[in-house]
């Protein structure tokens, strides 16, 4: 499973955990599904349909053209892997962007 760090204005961040909470849901499995269904036209249901009419008014929500690209080869992948586990740790960018 992957992980993905963002920066949200405090407001927004807020207003993540409001909804998230009236869900009834964490956080982090309400931007998943928030997510999903802003990228996943199968996924159906009426929450999804709410979310993908918002994105659509604020012109956020993308049409998918086609097949997805290949996926990469295995020994370029890994290579890739390698060089990212390679630099500064995450915490250095987050700390000296926090000033």
């Amino acid at each position: 499973m992957s992980q993905l760090t963002i920066r949200l204005d405090d407001s927004l961040a807020e207003d993540v955990k409001v909804h998230a909470r009236v869900a009834g849901q964490s956080v982090n499995s309400w931007v998943v599904a928030v997510l999903s269904a802003a990228v996943d036209p199968e996924l159906a249901g009426e929450a999804a349909e709410r979310v993908r009419e918002r994105l659509a008014r604020a012109g956020l929500l993308l049409t998918p053209t086609g097949a997805r690209p290949p996926k990469p080869h295995p020994a370029r992948l890994q290579r890739a892997k390698q060089a990212a586990g390679a630099g500064p740790p995450l915490s250095d960018f987050v700390s000296e962007g926090r000033g």
